[in-house]
């Protein structure tokens, strides 16, 4: 029994390694992004190929009914009810066999599809970093700026601009915690793929009708791939710990 609890104490060593390491890693892949964004032209080049200079318009209409319900309400219904869906069945359907089987990764995966988009949503309103359409290159009324440039000192600012990083996307991206939920890893790897296809499906819609540059919409992919890697680790060695006391116990508070 001994031998069994210094494994399950080099067992949550190890995971708390893991994840302070993934976790670092996604942090230091965000910096470097950012970075290279703000001393590129990246973001202006890419969105130069999206608008029309001759009749100042998007390549997509930010007013077609169609993409509209198909990219934005559509998938954000569906996004809403997954959600609700999902809490109320680990929240009163917790004992049933499927549920309680996979409690840990529907657990990551709930708290991430709420969490994520908040976070977000919360950082939007903290960066003062205009969309596309804002700029005067578009045919905004704001001149370019980034996260780490701001305003020309005499820009005169009426309200504050809430477009990074990318919103809309943060609920596909959020998904990528379904990674977590299944064992095997041909349906992890299905899971995280499908994530991430569905977050650059809607955030390539948002770029297209002006909403975004690039960069949002790699730093919520960036941002929510930590949020959910720090979601699972901290469950993870919760879960370890609670096995730990069990086994404690068992052993009688053996040394």
């Amino acid at each position: 029994m001994l031998k069994h609890r210094s494994m399950m104490n080099q067992k949550i060593y190890s995971q708390t390694n893991s994840a302070v390491i993934q976790i670092s890693l996604t942090l230091i892949a965000l910096l470097v992004t950012i970075l290279a964004f703000e001393y590129t032209n990246i973001d202006l080049s890419v969105q130069d190929l999206l608008f029309n200079f001759e009749t100042k318009a998007w390549l997509l209409s930010r007013d077609n009914a169609i993409a509209k319900l198909i990219f934005y309400d559509g998938i954000k219904l569906l996004y809403i009810l997954f959600t609700v869906a999902l809490i109320v069945a680990v929240t009163f359907f917790y004992r049933k066999e499927g549920i309680a089987r996979n409690r840990s990764g529907l657990l990551v995966v709930c708290f991430s599809i709420v969490l994520i988009p908040l976070l977000i949503n919360g950082l939007k309103g903290q960066t003062n970093v205009p969309c596309p359409r804002d700029i005067e290159r578009y045919g905004g009324s704001y001149p370019h700026a980034t996260i780490l440039s701001g305003f020309p000192a005499d820009f005169v600012q009426q309200e504050i601009v809430r477009c990074y990083p990318a919103g809309h996307a943060s609920g596909g991206f959020a998904l990528m915690s379904l990674y977590f939920l299944f064992r095997e890893k041909r349906h992890k790897n299905t899971a995280l793929i499908a994530a991430l296809t569905l977050g650059w499906v809607v955030g390539s819609y948002k770029m297209l009708i002006g909403d975004h540059f690039l960069s949002h919409t790699v730093a919520t992919m960036l941002i929510a791939w930590g949020v959910v890697l720090s979601i699972n680790g901290i469950l993870v060695r919760k879960e370890l710990r609670r096995e730990h006391r069990m086994l404690v116990a068992l052993t009688g508070g053996l040394k």
